[in-house]
């Protein structure tokens, strides 16, 4: 007999298995179907049901209602369950004329009860495959599972020997299913959807067409995504076989699906709706609590456990369910394991959460009590058994202490890692006077400070050690990046004795499944950065006044060149990043202490507003006050704002970057976060904590960049090896590489120029926006693809697929560092994105989407050019055209930038290198931003600027005057110091002419 390859035979499958552990078949067709059509209930095994289990209190609605009884009924269900959610109508059941019904009957704790486990019993769990869900339409759902006629999951299914993957399964539901349907409603219904093939499974909880977002709900495989080899059976038949088992389904929907409410706020800040959200475990989360309390009730209290959970992976969610759980857990005899359970966390969203959550699970107030006062409070809640306290790292002794002294109590201790960076609680009490220090002494008395103030994982292990081991007490710690210290005290002994993390969800999971972001894969240092942008311009034939103010807005001359790095940081935000997440990204500047911070704020608001730029504006986030030469400062006089009110404000269209110092380098989520520029030292878990704050994921994002002034890739590399596993850094990106490929494309014969023009015709000239003109781009991209395929052999269609797709993100790459101006490049770059989508995939190939960042620079670039500052004020193109200025500036001599430096060498037998060049560069700068130069150079000609420039020549030189081998050779030597002095003057004048 042939192998049943089809999708059918995955569907049938999948019904054996459940039939087999207790699910009913059920076939909707005829008067059933069409009841299911108009209420999204199956209408006869609800009554089955309710007959059954009960009868008296379904006969006394049949009095009251009379022959409409049916009729009213399922009036009254609808509306409950259009109003509160099938999940809350579950839990709580619903009232109708002052009869309470049970809807369904969660498993009941212990047997004792034989009523509640006969009715437990009584559940109707039934699988129906093809669906046909309306009347209006043909489409059918793969398999729906529904409990006493209520549908709580819906699954489509695909098969990769048909061809099809869950990407399809994914594109049924966007496509496919209409979120105005009954059943699609949020809420109102099904729970959650999964997307199913025989390797990977995806869940959604909420049907919006395209905009749908799916989630992982996969186990892993070694490290990373997918899910491992199943012997004899498909990688996913877990889902079936374990997920959506009727104990399991049950145990899901009444403890762990809850709805979360998130303000939904405008511009301003100002809350203008709130959006709910159906939350539904993924399998991590799942897997974790669940094996967490399965341990507990098999070994009791007095156990540690180490949670080792990527950040951005959803702990808040995984402790407020942990918390609920152990709470509740009971031993055999039906006693309670923990008095209470006590969560050491500063997230006060962690506070909300888990009593909106808990409410939810259990319509009972006061189950989570938050101390916000002092010790007593405290005290007293431990004292009272109160189920959930949650409270600060700064209690932490106190708990330990009085924890011990309350011997015959037993206590669940959770810790959470996301701790006092954000809020900066046990720092805003340390007020450093930094007055008559220089940065770099700020720069060690911070890290001094930070270092004393921020080891919360070893502060803990200390003062658990001191207490010594209570056998009252299980710790359950939760973090991405846990030190030797922390696995040694709460890791579980693996065979060989060593410790180990309790249960794990790797960075490279996440990464992989596409849950957090990959921080590394646009990690560019300032050498690399500087040697991409030297690349692109290829050491052009440019003017020489240009020169200089070209490179000083990319390279950071001096270590502590605050204004400098400013210029550099500002205009790369301009020119790239706020054109990412649909122009709403936001950026962090990373800073080596709060003195560092309190100088970038003030430069970066001077230079925003010398450059006359109105879609800028910064907060900055640091301890205490800082005194700098006498002048106090204060986070919240900086900023004009409250301190508390900083995350919020930060969040809307008004502020786009957050200077740091320390604070919020952790426990900080803001998904806008696109860029980081770091400007301090970092390595190991803080380097790892620090970028992991660009992870997250939201709509529209789909990369991030770092900008380091100060690391080397290799550091970075170290710091995130044991966490992240397979990934590493980019080395330098030389952009003539998108000429190679272009060439190796364009020899494979698949498309001509002209396909190309006519592509970019249609994008530029916004013709793709009308979708009757959108028929015109297949035509064209079609004669490519049968080209592809008829003409590729398959060695030379994979050879194709590979050569455009590193086209493509080479060149996204290069567009992070700064425009790249190759109209030919763009082109090609359009053309392939599209093309890429056409050509016919294998099973399991990823469609691989670039980031539209490109697109949007190129379709934006007439619209911002005037308003970007290297372009308002002169931008030098590859052919050394300028842009801007004055139009009556004379012709003057061209010179290649690098030949500067070579001339003195010649001429006087020096041996500058090109640091040496910059620090020329840097001179020229101070004078340009000298308002008595300015003026000068404003109201004179050249001749008579240059006297003025000559007498000042020298202050700036002795200004610069450092141990560095260019400015003492300036200075020792007369004729080299009147070489330089006249090498700079007209480039001085002009530049300054233009401002």
């Amino acid at each position: 007999m042939a192998i049943d390859y089809t999708e059918e035979g995955l569907e049938a499958n999948i019904e054996r298995s459940l039939l087999e552990s207790g699910y009913r078949q059920r076939r909707l067709e005829g008067e059933a179907l069409k009841a299911f059509q108009e209420h999204a209930i199956d209408v006869e095994m609800l009554f089955e049901f309710l007959q059954k289990t009960q009868s008296k209190k379904m006969e006394r609605l049949k009095t009251i209602y009379g022959a409409k009884f049916e009729k009213r009924f399922l009036h009254r269900l609808e509306q409950e369950l259009n109003r509160r959610g099938v999940i809350d109508c579950i839990r709580h059941g619903i009232k109708d004329r002052g009869v309470s019904l049970r809807l369904v009957y969660n498993k009941p704790p212990s047997k004792l009860n034989k009523m509640l486990i006969e009715n437990y019993e009584s559940n109707i769990f039934t699988v129906s495959r093809q669906v046909y869900y309306s009347s209006t339409h043909n489409n059918s759902l793969d398999t729906v599972l529904f409990i006493n006629g209520l549908p709580v999951v819906i699954m489509e299914l695909k098969n990769q020997f048909t061809g099809q993957t869950v990407e399809h399964a994914k594109l049924q539901f966007q496509k496919d299913r209409d979120p105005k349907e009954l059943l699609f409603q949020p809420k109102k219904r099904v729970a959650v959807y999964f997307a199913v093939d025989t390797d990977e499974v995806w869940m959604t909880t909420m049907l919006n067409k395209e905009q749908t977002f799916f989630l992982p709900f996969n186990r892993g495989n070694q490290g990373g995504k997918g899910n491992p080899v199943i012997y004899n059976n498909y990688r996913t038949s877990y889902l079936w076989n374990s997920v959506l088992q009727r104990d399991s389904l049950l145990d899901i929907l009444f403890r762990f699906v809850y709805i979360e409410k998130k303000d939904v706020k405008d511009a301003t800040g100002k809350v203008i709706d709130e959006k709910k959200i159906v939350i539904f475990p993924r399998y991590h989360q799942l897997d974790v609590v669940r094996k967490v309390e399965q341990d507990v009730q098999e070994n009791y209290v007095g156990n540690n456990y180490l949670v080792q959970h990527s950040a951005g992976s959803g702990k808040t969610n995984s402790i407020s369910w942990l918390s609920h759980r152990l709470a509740k857990v009971h031993d055999e005899n039906n006693e309670a394991i923990f008095d209470s359970i006590i969560v050491i966390t500063d997230r006060r969203v962690l506070d909300k959460q888990l009593q909106d959550a808990i409410y939810q699970l259990e319509h009972e107030a006061g189950v989570v009590q938050k101390i916000d006062e002092d010790s007593n409070q405290l005290a007293e809640a431990i004292q009272n058994k109160t189920r959930i306290i949650i409270t600060t790292l700064q209690k932490f002794p106190f708990i330990i202490e009085k924890v011990g002294e309350f011997a015959r109590g037993k206590y669940g201790i959770i810790i959470d890692e996301a701790h006092s960076s954000q809020g900066g609680k046990a720092s805003t009490a340390m007020t450093s006077i930094l007055s008559d220090k220089s940065l770099e002494d700020a720069y060690e008395a911070d890290k001094v400070m930070e270092e004393e103030l921020n080891d919360t994982e070893e502060k803990i292990v200390e003062t658990i050690e001191k207490s010594g081991k209570q056998n009252n007490i299980s710790f359950f710690a939760f973090t991405a990046t846990p030190k030797p210290k922390t696995i040694e005290k709460f890791g579980t002994p693996n065979a060989d004795g060593i410790p180990e993390p309790f249960h794990v969800y790797s960075m490279r999971q996440a990464i992989e499944e596409g849950f957090i972001l990959d921080v590394l894969q646009n990690y560019v240092t300032y050498e690399t950065f500087y040697k991409v942008e030297k690349s692109i311009h290829e050491d052009p034939e440019v003017a020489k006044r240009k020169a200089a103010k070209e490179i000083a807005r990319f390279v950071s001359l001096h270590p502590h060149s605050i204004a400098q790095k400013t210029a550099i940081i500002v205009e790369h935000y301009r020119q790239v990043t706020q054109h990412k997440i649909d122009g709403k990204a936001k950026a962090m500047l990373v800073t080596r202490s709060r003195l560092h911070a309190v100088r970038y704020k003030r430069a970066f608001d001077d230079y925003i507003k010398k450059q006359n730029y109105d879609d800028l504006k910064t907060l900055v986030a640091f301890s205490g006050t800082v005194d700098d030469d006498g002048v106090p400062y204060t986070e919240a006089e900086m900023n004009v704002i409250n301190e508390a009110e900083l995350p919020d404000k930060f969040s809307t269209d008004e502020y786009q970057v957050l200077i740091v110092a320390e604070k919020y380098q952790t426990g900080f989520d803001e998904p806008l976060l696109h860029t980081m520029y770091v400007d301090k030292p970092l390595s190991g878990i803080k380097a790892v904590q620090t970028l992991s704050r660009l992870n997250r994921t939201c709509r529209g994002k789909g990369d991030t960049f770092v900008l380091d002034f100060v690391n080397e890739p290799e550091t970075i590399q170290n710091a995130f090896q044991d966490y992240y596993e397979v990934t590493g850094l980019n080395d330098v990106t030389d952009p003539n590489i998108l000429y190679d490929l272009e060439y190796e494309l364009g020899t494979m014969q698949v498309y001509t120029e002209s396909e190309i023009n006519a592509v970019s015709n249609l994008e530029f000239n916004g013709k793709l926006k009308n979708k009757q003109a959108q028929a015109r781009l297949n035509p064209i991209i079609d004669q490519a693809v049968d080209r592809f395929k008829n003409e590729l052999e398959e060695e030379e269609q994979d050879q194709f697929k590979s050569l455009a797709t590193k086209f493509i993100r080479t060149y996204a790459f290069v567009l992070q560092i700064g425009p790249f101006t190759d109209v030919v490049l763009h082109k090609l770059y359009v053309y392939l994105n599209y093309m890429l989508r056409k050509l016919p995939k294998k099973p399991n190939e990823r469609l691989y989407l670039a980031d539209d960042v490109a697109l949007e620079y190129y379709r934006n670039e007439k619209v911002f050019e005037g308003s970007i500052g290297l372009e308002q004020q002169g931008q030098v193109n590859l052919d050394g055209q300028q842009h801007g200025g004055s139009a009556s500036n004379p012709e003057e001599e061209k010179e290649k930038l690098s030949s500067i430096i070579e001339r003195m060498n010649e001429r006087f037998g020096t041996e500058f290198d090109p640091q040496d060049k910059l620090s020329r560069d840097q001179l020229v700068e101070d004078m340009v931003q000298d308002e008595d130069l300015q003026e000068r150079a404003k109201n004179n000609s050249m001749d008579n600027f240059a006297f003025t420039f000559e007498d000042r020549f020298m202050d700036f030189l002795i200004d610069r005057m450092t141990d560095r081998n260019f400015f003492q050779k300036m200075m020792e030597n007369e004729e080299q110091r009147a070489f330089l002095m006249n090498e700079m003057k007209e480039e001085v004048y002009w530049r300054l002419r233009e401002q």
